[in-house]
């Protein structure tokens, strides 16, 4: 007999495999909630807070390049959302698609080490939030703060759902709240608001950083959504994903960054303590533990990934539950060692990780949207993603494999990180805009070079599931 998923279940059974639309549930406001209380959290307001630290902005120049950037980069995450519903598989299996069964292992694998990074950097937050409230080490704290992590990633699928709706309140609260206590109780220092200079590099910079923080999440997209109704509807997908996922950024990182100028010498337990005292413990309680349901999440979709990568070297293996709890743990300990390595020049080390993940990540996002909303139109053979040949597909898809891997040598130019500056980019003054530049040249590349396969050979692999290819791999 064949296990299945039921909408009762706490337990996620299934993995990578293919949800029968008999074990579909949910509708797409349930979205909005999974993206706004787990981006409410420490990470965020780290990340605003970087915007007036480390690239020296005012608040206000930083506050309009938060929102720029999340507004824009959230349209590219919440395009994916839609994936999910369609095709009922998680957002990188479906990759094979695009780049073949083979070609996709590439993209996969560095959106693993996305996952392992993002765990350790909310790890050492979550952990420095802990042993400022209980002054615990750091270290223990930081263990402890993964643990709880592992118990959702194992769990699975719901479990997350429901943390994240439980954050959207206490967590939602608890930031309302942070800010009429720092700018209405406890006050702001009056420098905070003169200091900082804008410059072009430092507010192009924060662009890049805010739309990367919604860009980094389109790996996860199908994975939140593939279990709702197939006829859930693109629309109500992307807008249930996209208010959640910017309004849940968007806020924190403004906090973060009036933290910043408020106490620039401080780290960002030390800032957000400054302007909330009085209710600092709360806040920093609050925003460190929901780091716990966010870690979740990046656990939980790691194990994905990893065994996507797994499946496609071993066709035959298809593990469920007690499999994914097994990647878990073993993703917990390589994000661990990441964690307890990096603790202490934290801000610095996360900058240049979300500056080289964009690298990473937009010309595989750009080939993504292009083959499903402009060449494939949702039209997808799922059988075909779990054979190891690749099925209609392929083991490689070249034009996706080329205009990936020039994707990411043509950034190279415009990145300016601390640890590597490009020509193009010193010569902007150290103005960041690879992102950009990698999303308008590969979209129209990938495009033309698929729209000539199908000039030459009179059509384009895009069979729309049916019940008996769902049958075969449910």
């Amino acid at each position: 007999m064949t296990r299945t998923d039921s909408p009762t279940e706490a337990l996620e059974f299934r993995t990578i495999d293919h949800v029968p639309e008999t074990e579909r549930h949910g509708r797409a406001r349930n979205l909005f909630t999974v993206w706004f209380g787990s981006n409410i959290m420490l990470l965020t307001v780290a990340t605003g807070v970087v915007s007036t630290v480390v690239f020296g902005l005012p608040i206000w120049a930083a506050a309009l390049a938060i929102v720029i950037g999340n507004l824009v980069g959230g349209v590219v995450m919440a395009l994916h959302a839609a994936q999910g519903p369609q095709m009922g598989v998680p957002q990188m299996l479906q990759t094979r698609a695009q780049f073949g069964s083979f070609g996709s292992l590439l993209v996969v694998t560095i959106v693993v080490i996305m996952y392992v990074g993002f765990f350790a950097s909310n790890m050492v937050l979550g952990g420095q939030a802990v042993a400022s409230l209980f002054g615990w080490d750091t270290s223990i704290s930081i263990v402890l703060i993964g643990l709880l992590s592992v118990v959702g990633a194992i769990v699975g699928y719901r479990l997350i759902h429901a943390l994240a709706g439980v954050l959207s309140i206490v967590s939602g609260a608890v930031l309302v709240l942070a800010f009429v206590w720092a700018l209405g109780i406890d006050g702001v220092p009056a420098a905070a608001w003169s200091s900082g200079a804008v410059t072009v590099a430092g507010f192009m910079s924060t662009v890049t950083l805010a739309a990367l923080w919604q860009i980094a999440y389109a790996p996860y997209v199908s994975d939140y959504t593939r279990y709702l109704p197939k006829d859930t509807g693109v629309r109500p997908a992307f807008w249930a994903t996209y208010a959640g996922a910017v309004l849940g950024s968007l806020f924190p990182m403004l906090l973060g960054a009036i933290a910043g100028a408020a106490f620039p010498d401080a780290d960002t337990i030390g800032a957000l303590s400054g302007i909330t005292q009085g209710i600092s413990v709360l806040v920093v309680a609050v925003l460190g533990l929901a780091i716990a349901c966010t870690n979740a999440m990046n656990l939980y979709c790691g194990a994905l990934s990893t065994i996507t990568v797994g499946q496609t070297l071993f066709p035959r293996w298809l593990p469920h539950a007690p499999g994914r709890a097994i990647v878990a743990v073993a993703l917990f300990l390589a994000a661990l060692a990441m964690a307890l390595l990096g603790a202490d020049n934290f801000l610095v080390n996360f900058t240049n990780f979300m500056s080289l993940l964009l690298c990473a990540l937009i010309p595989w996002t750009a080939v993504n949207l292009v083959d499903y909303y402009l060449l494939r139109h949702g039209k997808y053979d799922i059988a075909s993603l779990f054979r190891r040949d690749g099925g209609i597909y392929g083991r490689i898809n070249a034009p996706a494999v080329v205009c990936y891997v020039f994707g990411v040598l043509l950034q190279i130019p415009f990145l300016a990180t601390a640890m590597y500056t490009g020509p193009i980019a010193e010569a902007l003054h150290g103005t960041d805009i690879s992102w950009l530049v990698g999303l308008a040249v590969i979209c129209p590349l990938y495009y033309a070079l698929m729209r000539r396969r199908i000039d030459r050979s009179g059509s384009l692999p895009d069979v729309a599931t049916t019940p008996e290819h769902a049958a075969g791999i449910a």
